[in-house]
């Protein structure tokens, strides 16, 4: 079933793998394109305001042309360009996971499509356990030997 595939790491990997390649192929012919992504995974630096920020839709195209495209670069799995935004051309480095790319487009043809569905599982152990760590610095504490370490 295409599910069994979709959701697949590996094949998260080889769509990722085949954004890369095509968008440094792009790249090496001077080729402008647009991505369509998923804009709840792209970020920009500065964040941009809300006013702008609301006109986005929850799949949005970028074009790469002229000083954004000189700007792009591909950089640790994201792809990032420099873009102004409004009419007052507000300036942010945008950063979008190659996975997020949905489909690269020359000239309003489609000439990638990422199917890819994969999800990186999410971080398990963040939060801090206040009652360990009391439990464990009472274990620490009552050891005559971790006394060196205490400040008096």
């Amino acid at each position: 079933m295409l599910e069994n595939i979709i959701y697949d790491k590996a094949f998260a990997q080889l769509m990722k793998k085949n954004i890369q390649e095509l968008i440094a192929f792009l790249f090496h012919k001077e080729q402008n394109f647009g991505i369509l992504c998923k804009i709840e995974d792209v970020s920009f630096a500065p964040e941009l305001p809300e006013s702008i920020d609301a006109e986005f839709r929850p799949v949005t195209l970028f074009f790469l042309a002229g000083y954004t495209f000189e700007t792009a670069r591909i950089e640790d799995d994201f792809l990032l360009f420099e873009a102004g935004f409004g009419s007052d051309n507000f300036g942010s480095v945008v950063s979008v996971p190659l996975l997020s790319i949905l489909q690269i487009i020359i000239d309003e043809t489609p000439v990638l499509i990422n199917i890819s569905a994969y999800k990186e599982p999410a971080a398990q152990g963040t939060e801090i356990d206040e009652k360990g760590v009391k439990n464990s610095m009472a274990s620490f504490l009552s050891n005559p030997e971790n006394a060196k370490f205490r400040k008096e």
